[in-house]
């Protein structure tokens, strides 16, 4: 069953904060914005702010805009059984409208924030994230939706981390998401593990110091 998006021409994103507050403190540093995977929802991976136990850092977990087709609960950035990615636009609308607005809400620059996300959220951090003047962006287990285009404006560095033995978004998406990343110019930390399509403790280590 597809995702009917002729009623969504226009959506909005919801997120919860971590720790719970809307304004950002004064010692806070900077902020991560965390982009869950198809059929999750923003609960899914809220265990990886105290796992990681960045000091000085603001969190938003974001909901994808659509409701999994399939999955009571779950949500989805745009329709994976279609071939032309349904909904993506509108997602990448949606989703960079929320993090210019979240600027002005906490206080913290674009330059100071952080997009990164898991799957299918991994792919929509690089989509949207080549677009922006960040401080960073991630993609755990993600991939590429389309061939990146060079940008007016300097990258944000950039980590990939891929497991040898995803069964869900196969390395060599990943292999070819860091060439293609490279060919605009973007600066790429490439990691592979001998992992499924998870995130585990070594592939934290990983992220943990590519944050820091």
């Amino acid at each position: 069953m597809a995702l009917d998006f002729s009623a969504h021409p226009g959506v909005a994103l919801s997120a919860i904060a971590y720790p719970d507050r809307v304004v950002a403190s004064p010692e806070s540093s900077h902020l991560l914005v965390m982009l869950h995977g198809w059929g999750a929802d923003a609960r899914d991976l809220l265990d990886l702010a105290p796992l990681l136990d960045l000091p000085n850092h603001q969190w938003r977990f974001v909901n994808a805009p659509f409701a999994h087709p399939q999955i009571s609960g779950g949500r989805a950035w745009y329709d994976l059984e279609s071939q032309n990615f349904g909904g993506l636009p509108q997602a990448r609308q949606a989703l960079r409208h929320y993090l210019l607005n979240l600027a002005e809400e906490t206080g913290i620059p674009l330059a100071r924030t952080i997009l990164g996300g898991f799957s299918q959220g991994g792919a929509m951090a690089l989509d949207v994230g080549l677009t922006l003047p960040l401080a960073k962006i991630f993609s755990l287990s993600g991939y590429l939706h389309f061939q990146p285009e060079s940008q007016p404006q300097a990258i944000a560095p950039i980590l990939l981390i891929h497991g040898t033995e995803d069964p869900v978004v196969p390395v060599q998406m990943a292999q070819q998401a860091k060439v293609e990343l490279e060919r605009i110019g973007a600066s790429v930390e490439y990691h592979e593990f001998p992992m499924g399509h998870a995130i585990p403790p070594m592939a934290l280590a990983r992220l943990r110091s590519f944050l820091s």
